[in-house]
């Protein structure tokens, strides 16, 4: 058997040109970003001491 060299056609080439090297690296801190689901609600959060009086005795 002998071994012939075969010469690159124009569509190997174009493939070699386009797929011939991986893509750069993306880093994982580049790929998620973080928001919020809800916006923060100040009423949800604030505490008074007397509304358990007003909700339960009244």
């Amino acid at each position: 058997m002998t071994h012939e060299e075969q010469v690159p056609d124009a569509a190997e080439a174009a493939r070699r040109a386009r797929f011939g090297a991986l893509p750069e690296r993306i880093r994982l801190a580049d790929t998620v970003e973080e928001k919020q689901a809800v916006a923060p609600d100040p009423a949800r959060t604030a505490y008074n001491d007397d509304e358990w009086l007003v909700r339960n005795c009244v």
